[in-house]
């Protein structure tokens, strides 16, 4: 009987599912040649059922039907015994694509993609590329199979079986599958019901979500099993034999297509009276009954049987010949055999590097269930030699180890832990995970065994940082630890407890350390990191007993290693939060920057690159910020992280937009750090700095109620203990000051500087603005307290230095004085903001200073400060302070013009000149004699080119 016929046959009664193949490829496809030529789009279409109803079948006509349509068609199959393969069915898809091409074409597909797809979809890569986070593999392949359909639209990829697919490859899929709809590719899937996942239910719902409800192929009637029956045995078989082979299997088409190939071989007539008969052969289409066939085959044969089974996808007929102990002409004859009897289906053409494949998936079920325990046991074992005595790496010998009993072996634990760093190279650390858990059951040498503990702990720290910190902390308390594993299972423990929020514990661990250390290097890292961890803690105690410490470190260090270049970036943000001079935290910065702070380094954090990068930004230099910013992302991506590494650089970089006045840019960029970061888990640090930054931005555009929800849809999460950027807790006091809650607002910020000033010390509006806050908060209800919080906010400003905090901080002052001393402020204020990079608060002092004018009788130079003001609003975006200056331009008799705001222009030669005399650190004053301008107009025009420079479009690279 041809393949063909059992195509055929069992896609009897499946005329409705085929017309919705037909349709959703001529949705894909178009009709005719000027269809073709227009981008259309796929979707998904669904088939579910119970083993043997049809799906395999019905998908491979799928497939004939779009290949006949000029598709490109993808397919891959789940595995039973697979599952804990990463990426095998990431793999089927792609392998036959890329196998047919070199690395230089690789390259070419995978683009800037390669060092991080390329290990999950099977591709050899240096060991030197780190290990990528889930998502980031995720975007690459996301990336990839966007690249692919452009390039060779329509597509089509078939996958069956999803039931079974590997986790790793199912992650991406339930993902990737909402995105068909807007690309040339149509996904098709079969799966059981009864082994419905919450990831199938996704694809499931997706499909409906489409307008498309999976399609439930339902047994065949008796009428269908009749036409069966007597395709194979003749037109003589009556009504009565068919309905009871109709009863007998349930109507289920691979169950009938056995049985009436057994009734064939056994030459039982159709006929009322073998009804007896065909009841004893029933069980024989069964699982009893294909064990029985099996082992009439012979012994080799049941040996082969069961080696396909055991080896799955490795089971090409070398290695299988292997397994099973046969010679290879020996293997020929019997997979002949097997075939015969419609256990095997024919070899795949490949010159025998295509694995032997069972005819159906219930059969390989029957045939692994059969072989006796401790026999599958060790043919696994036996397995996994094979398969690397082929050179086809530990991970593929993983998952047969996995399958062998505990023994003590150490060449077992030595390729677990291999193939464990396969699969964190590929960006599957749950798989990694398991391999090293079992390894540790092994269990390996009492000497090994914390370089296992280790490595579990680091497998684990993306998706379960409590097993992390379980992990590691039995591996510190192992006796058999040496000094540098220590020091690297300490690392990773705090930063385990400091990226979940729980600074104090990552500061205990370190501090624990430090006096065991055996070195001098070891202890000076185990000091900064403490130092670190205590500086991120809300409630630290000791802040500026812990200063001081710092400082004395500080002015003895060199910078010549790594631990005295962190330690001196510490310096220099603890002189940022403290508001000593600008210039010694820019020194310290600059000291600690030296030729680069990597934000991957394995064996270092990214957190003091951000300090220093976030000093550069307090401290009016938000282009050298905003340049680490980039690289640091740039970084990031490179590597394939797309966690919280990823998300803290796009939303500081969309805080540093913020500090500049583009605040169209500023939200988009908080937004997908906040997108990221959620991806990792709500209530970490990474979140609550997108949160704080995006309320931030909304205040300033004037979308206060906008805020508001947005604050009240993150109220009920938890708030780290950490020291955040920007300082949450005042971001939420701005808000609702600004919602005009004054009193409410009073109390926030009067707690806020209760934890952050009175108790830390730490009091520069540079950083922290809470003081700004506060005094306007105090003006209704006590007026000389606003004016001596403002007074104080002013002198620590100008303790600091930078115009943008002298500027901010005068005009607060403005805004709680009255009288004659409110305009000299305000004058002072614009003065020193157009000397900064603040474009959005320079709006705001122009228009409020160029109000008081109007209100005083000086319409003309009211009128300057408002044009400026609302020039300004306009470029930032701040819809709000722009209405606002119109009506205070009306209301001074002036017409407020509708504003044309070029983003892209360039910079006018007398710009030109004052830029680049003060990017080489000129005064003001020099720049005036150098220019012949007056001192005013230098600061004019430096004014204009702060808020030209500032960059209008996403310089960063998205996947």
């Amino acid at each position: 009987m041809s393949q063909q016929n059992l195509t055929r046959r069992t896609l009897l009664e499946r005329d409705r599912e085929l017309r919705a193949v037909d349709a959703a490829l001529t949705e894909l496809c178009g009709t005719g040649a000027a269809d073709r030529a227009e981008t259309r789009g796929g979707g998904v279409i669904a088939f579910e059922g119970p083993g043997g109803v049809g799906k395999t079948a019905l998908l491979g006509e799928a497939r004939r039907r779009a290949a006949a349509r000029g598709c490109t068609v993808l397919r891959a199959r789940g595995g039973e015994h697979e599952q804990g393969a990463a990426f095998h069915v990431v793999r089927q898809l792609f392998q036959p694509v890329l196998a047919a091409t070199g690395e230089d074409e690789h390259r070419r597909i995978l683009g800037g993609w390669y060092d991080i797809v390329a290990p999950a979809v099977g591709l050899v890569v240096s060991g030197n590329g780190g290990a990528p986070d889930p998502q980031g593999v995720r975007d690459g392949l996301d990336w990839l199979v966007t690249r692919f359909t452009v390039e060779h639209a329509p597509v089509v990829m078939i996958l069956d079986d999803v039931h079974w697919a590997d986790p790793e490859s199912l992650d991406w899929l339930t993902r990737f599958a909402s995105r068909t709809a807007d690309l040339p590719l149509l996904l098709a899937v079969g799966y059981r019901p009864e082994g419905l996942t919450a990831d199938v239910a996704v694809i499931r719902a997706l499909a409906e979500r489409q307008g498309s409800r999976p399609h439930v192929l339902a047994p065949l009637t008796p009428s269908g099993v009749g036409r069966i029956v007597r395709e194979v045995l003749g037109d003589h078989a009556d009504d009565a034999f068919c309905r009871e082979c109709w009863a007998m299997t349930g109507g289920n088409p691979w169950e009938i297509t056995e049985l009436t190939a057994k009734i064939r071989d056994r030459r039982l007539k159709p006929q009322s009276e073998n009804l007896p008969a065909l009841r004893e052969l029933v069980s024989s289409a069964k699982d009893s009954g294909l064990n029985e066939r099996l082992t009439r085959l012979g012994t080799a044969a049941v040996r082969l049987a069961w080696a396909v089974a055991v080896l799955g996808i490795e089971a090409t007929p070398a290695l299988t010949a292997d397994v099973a102990g046969l010679s290879d002409t020996e293997a020929v004859d019997v997979v002949a055999r097997l075939v015969d009897a419609r256990i095997l289906a024919p070899p795949r053409p490949g010159n025998g590097t295509k694995p032997l494949e069972y005819l159906h998936p219930l059969i390989a079920t029957a045939v692994y269930q059969a072989i006796p325990g401790a026999l599958r046991v060790a043919m696994h074992g036996q397995a996994a030699t094979v398969v690397l005595g082929a050179g086809l790496g530990s991970a593929a010998a993983g998952r047969h180890l996995l399958e062998m009993h505990p023994e003590g072996d150490p060449w077992v634990v030595h390729h677990l832990r291999a193939a464990a760093r396969e699969y964190l190279r590929a960006g599957a650390p749950d798989a990694g995970r398991r391999c090293l858990a079992r390894a540790l059951r092994e269990p390996p040498a009492l000497e090994e065994r914390p370089a296992v503990l280790y490595e579990l702990g680091c497998a684990a720290q993306l998706t379960e940082p409590d097993v992390t910190v379980n992990h590691l902390r039995a591996a510190l308390e192992e006796p058999a630890l040496g000094p540098d594993l220590r020091e690297a299972i300490t690392y990773r423990l705090a930063q385990a407890y400091g990226h979940s929020g729980r600074m104090e514990e990552a500061a205990q661990v370190v501090a624990a350390e430090i006096g065991r250390a055996t070195s001098a290097r070891t202890r000076l890292r185990m000091q900064t990191e403490q130092l670190m961890w205590n500086m991120f803690r809300a409630d630290e105690k000791e802040s500026p007993a812990r200063s001081r410490r710092l400082a004395r470190l500080a002015d003895h260090l060199t910078g010549r290693g790594m631990a005295e270049r962190y330690l001196l970036g510490l310096r220099a943000w603890d002189a940022l939060t403290r508001g000593e001079p600008v210039a010694t935290a820019l020194h310290y910065a600059e000291e600690a920057l030296g030729d680069g702070l990597s934000w991957t380094d394995d064996d270092w954090g990214f957190e003091v690159p951000i300090l220093v990068a976030l000093v550069f930004l307090h401290c009016d230099q938000p282009g050298r910020a905003e340049e680490l910013f980039n690289k640091g992302i740039a970084q990031c991506e490179r590597k394939g992280w797309r966690g919280s590494h990823l998300a803290f650089g796009f939303t500081l970089l969309g805080y540093a937009r913020l500090r500049r006045g583009a605040l169209g840019e500023a939200e988009e960029l908080a937004r997908e750090g906040m997108r990221i970061a959620d991806l990792v888990g709500s209530s970490t640090p990474a979140h609550w700095t997108a949160v704080g930054t995006l309320i931030g931005t909304l205040i300033c555009q004037g979308r206060v109620r906008e805020a508001q929800e947005f604050a009240a849809a993150h109220r009920g999460e938890t708030l780290p203990q950490a020291t955040l950027c920007p300082d949450v807790p005042a971001v939420r006091g701005e808000l609702l000051l600004a919602a005009n809650l004054h009193r409410e607002a009073r109390h926030q910020l009067t707690e806020v500087g209760r934890y952050v000033g009175a108790e830390r010390g730490l009091r520069n509006p540079a950083w922290c603005p809470w003081q700004l806050h506060l005094a306007q908060t105090l003006a209704l209800t006590d007026p000389p307290q606003a004016v001596e919080v403002a007074d104080d906010a002013v002198r620590r400003a100008r303790q600091f230095g930078t115009h943008s905090a002298i500027g901010k901080a005068l005009h607060t002052a403005a805004t709680v004085t009255q009288g004659p001393e409110r305009i000299k402020l305000l004058a002072e204020a614009v003065s020193h903001l157009m000397r900064s990079p603040a474009a959005y608060d320079l709006a705001v002092a122009l228009v409020d200073h160029g109000a008081a004018l109007r209100r005083i009788g000086l319409p003309q130079e009211a009128g300057d400060r408002l044009y400026r003001g609302l020039e300004g609003a306009v470029r930032c975006g701040a819809d709000a302070l722009a209405a606002r200056a119109r009506d205070e331009l009306s209301a001074a008799g002036l017409r407020p013009m509708q504003l044309r705001v070029d983003h892209t222009s360039p910079l006018t030669s007398q710009e030109q000149a004052v830029a680049e005399r003060a990017a080489e650190g000129w005064p003001d004053a020099r720049i005036s004699e150098a220019t012949g301008l007056e001192e005013r107009e230098v600061a004019r025009l430096l004014s204009d080119v702060y808020v030209r420079s500032a960059p209008t479009a996403p310089v960063w690279r998205s996947g």
